[in-house]
């Protein structure tokens, strides 16, 4: 018996060896795999890219979960003979990344404008290199069979360049335009961010109500009041069937009597308050889009800073806080407030990375239209793009309830804010000379143009990962025989960020979907059933655990029972159990192989006992049932079936029964349990590994099986057998 057997099985000393051994065998690489004959190159494909993590720190149980799920995929579908492809990669993640050195600079005193735009990105470079070779040894603890010959970086140079083709294709077909519209704007990052990375915090709040001429109108903010001069009410409501859409009106207000002009539109709700409401265009969403469908006037009150402007009179460069109640007491001192409401309670939007509450503001940015027929494909919009392959089903989204969560966004989908006021990230191609634009690949020769400060949402260059990362503008081998991906697996929170972004980026850019199938996974929350995270002080350093119990219990705790879609509650309980499992695992080994020593495994044995084709049948069964389960992606249940068999009834039951016949003196039922004992043990170990890699993969290496390679590239155990339950 292997000498290893004799201690018990110890992680620490075994996880770091045996990945090194897979990282030399280079079996992560597909074309490895076929040039050693591992492989056809003519075998189907399974590929999957890796959600990028992004490179502002460590990652959390969250990202090990998604990561475990994605290495049991991989790893199965390598077993069972395909050409298996996991690209790894990190994101630059600007908004987050640059946010983070920001603040670590105001620690030391300094601001970003005090080294200026190179020095700075000097800087946001060298934590972005650390984080990354942090995470890149986290990923390797955790187990994960990616082919690192195939790193990428959502900012390096391939990237780069694969972002400003896209950009210019997109420009040159009319997609990209630069325009005044409105956006959400972050007074505390200074910089635009999208409609999907606003944090909506229910808050307490006053909420005032106001005489506005003949009418009364309620606010929570009445600090943007300043230009409203529209008065809005449903054309259907009769207590104001006497006012006329167009009419004018002169009413008192804030800083003297106005002009107001009526507006009825549809878009009001009769029900709230009292059915009518003033609009202030540059500071609302919903009033921009009424101003725009009647060509009303538009009016700046709040700066970029959160500061009222000269509108404001004598509360201009006063921040909006401090002159709220002011402004009231204004009102009230003309008589024409009517109410406050103390206990009001609205959703306020705030910016995920920095916290602060944001404005909306009218400003010049560049966007993506949405609704712009494109003629190279039969003047469909990306919105049709979009839709089209979840609806036909050429995507498959697991669990399908997201379906219509996808359908709805997409419906509502306004034009895509592309530019950020960053200085990290992917500087803008389009440069300016004078009132002459100029979008290239690269900058003009001549003198005279400067190029756009701005730089590209993080989510543009994320959108072409499936096929940037394969080698995309050009047309490569990888592209060719890796693409569309097999399946995407990320966290529900992502439909929009991502998923959809890089259907759409696919469709336009390549004529192909991204993937063909969409497992969306929950979020993991502590044992409260709060969300994970650094900033709740709740976060667990997989590394940590790992230390302690090993990668495969940890593993094996996140993936069993958890379905697609669905939340988990984190408790280190179920990792100690697990690790148990581990030690169950090895202890059987032990058993079967000091039983059996100096015995090999023989596939063409044939005279079992008929108790013993019954087990086999039993195991036969289970291992069919598994290899549908796991193309169903329902790993979930076969982690738990798994651990059943292994423990409940291959341990303590039928290696308990085997005792007594390997103690008997009945050679042909000996012989017969002992070739059982062994193809089970060899088969347990290989529906094991995707789940269990470390611990299955030790095993292995000590199992009496002749012309055996790694067990990572080692074929699934199809259930093949014989009418009379006889191994084929």
């Amino acid at each position: 018996m292997d000498e290893k057997l004799l201690k018990p099985y110890d992680p620490k000393t075994t996880e770091e060896r045996i990945y090194k051994l897979w990282e030399e065998s280079g079996f992560f690489n597909p074309d490895i795999c076929v040039e050693k004959k591992i492989v056809n190159e003519k075998s189907n494909y399974f590929s999957i890219i890796l959600p990028p993590p992004n490179v502002t720190g460590i990652l959390h149980i969250g990202h090990t979960f998604e990561d475990a799920i994605q290495d049991v995929l991989v790893r199965f579908n390598r077993m069972q003979g395909k050409k298996t492809l996991w690209i790894p990669g990190t994101d630059h993640a600007a908004i987050a990344t640059q946010t983070k050195v920001e603040k670590l600079l105001e620690k030391e005193g300094i601001r970003k404008n005090d080294l200026g735009r190179e020095e700075f990105l000097k800087r946001v470079n060298k934590f972005a290199g650390e984080s990354h070779d942090t995470i890149i040894k986290q990923l390797k603890r955790i187990g994960v069979s990616l082919d690192w010959s195939r790193e990428a970086f959502t900012l390096d140079a391939k990237r780069n360049f694969a972002v400003r083709t896209a950009f210019k294709q997109m420009y040159d077909d009319g997609l990209i335009y630069r325009g005044h519209r409105i956006v959400n704007w972050d007074p505390k990052g200074q910089t635009v961010i999208s409609d999907d990375e606003l944090v909506y915090e229910e808050r307490k709040s006053k909420f005032y109500t106001f005489k506005y001429g003949p009418f009364e109108i309620s606010t929570a903010r009445p600090e943007t009041k300043f230009g409203d001069k529209y008065v809005v009410m449903h054309p259907d409501d009769k207590r104001y069937k006497e006012w006329q859409h167009g009419q004018k009106i002169t009413v008192e207000w804030i800083n003297g009597p106005i002009e107001a002009t009526v507006i009825k539109d549809a878009m009001i709700d009769m029900e709230f308050g009292t059915g009518v409401m003033t609009i202030t265009p540059w500071h609302s969403h919903e009033d921009f889009a009424l101003a725009e469908k009647y060509k009303l006037e538009k009016e700046q009150i709040i700066d970029k800073y959160g500061k009222l402007l000269p509108i404001a009179e004598e509360f201009a460069g006063m921040k909006i806080n401090d002159a709220r109640e002011k402004i009231v007491e204004k009102l009230k001192a003309k008589g024409l407030l009517v109410s406050i409401d103390e206990n009001y309670v609205h959703r306020i939007a705030t910016a995920e990375r920095t916290g602060g509450v944001v404005e909306p503001q009218i400003m010049e940015q560049w966007f993506i239209n949405v609704n712009h027929p494109i003629k190279s494909k039969n003047n469909k919009t990306l919105k049709e793009l979009m839709m089209e392959p979840v609806k036909d089903g050429r995507i498959k989204i697991l669990p399908d309830r997201f379906e219509k969560v996808y359908y709805n966004w997409i419906e509502n989908l306004r034009d895509w804010c592309i530019s950020r006021q960053l200085w990290y990230g992917h500087r803008i191609p389009v440069w300016y000379k004078g009132t002459e634009i100029y979008c290239g690949m690269e900058a003009p020769k001549d003198e005279g143009w400067a190029q756009d400060p701005d730089t590209l949402d993080t989510w543009f260059s994320s959108g072409l990962w499936t096929f940037s990362t394969l080698g995309w503008p050009e047309k490569t081998k990888d592209l060719e025989n890796f693409h569309p991906t097999t399946v995407l697996v990320t966290g529900y929170e992502l439909i929009f960020f991502w998923m959809a972004r890089m259907i759409l980026m696919s469709q336009y850019l390549i004529d192909q979907i991204p993937f063909k199938t969409v497992y969306f996974h929950g979020i993991v929350r502590d044992i409260g059933g709060k969300k994970i995270s650094k900033s709740s002080g709740n976060n667990i350093d997989p590394i940590d655990v790992i230390n302690e119990y090993g990668a495969d219990a940890l593993r094996m705790a996140l993936i069993v029972g958890v379905g697609p879609g669905n939340d988990t509650k984190f408790d280190m309980n179920k990792v100690k159990a697990y690790k148990h499992f581990a030690n169950k695992i090895w202890n059987i080994t032990r058993f079967v192989l000091s039983n059996t020593e100096n015995i090999k495994y023989d596939e063409k044995f044939s005279d079992y006992t008929e108790a013993d084709k019954d087990l086999i049948n039993e195991r036969e069964t289970l291992i069919q049932e598994i290899t549908k389960e796991m193309d169903e992606y329902k790993f979930y249940l076969v982690s738990e079936k798994i651990y059943q068999y292994v423990w409940t009834r291959f341990a303590d039951v039928i290696i308990e029964d085997s005792k007594a016949i390997l103690l008997g003196s009945d050679e042909i039922v000996k012989n017969s349990r002992i070739q059982f004992l062994l193809g089970t043990l060899i088969k347990i170990t290989k529906i094991l590994h995707p789940f269990m890699p470390f611990i299955t993969e030790e095993i292995w290496s000590i199992l009496p099986i002749p012309n055996k390679n790694l067990l990572v590239v080692e074929k699934w155990p199809y259930s093949e057998t014989t009418s009379d339950g006889q191994d084929l």
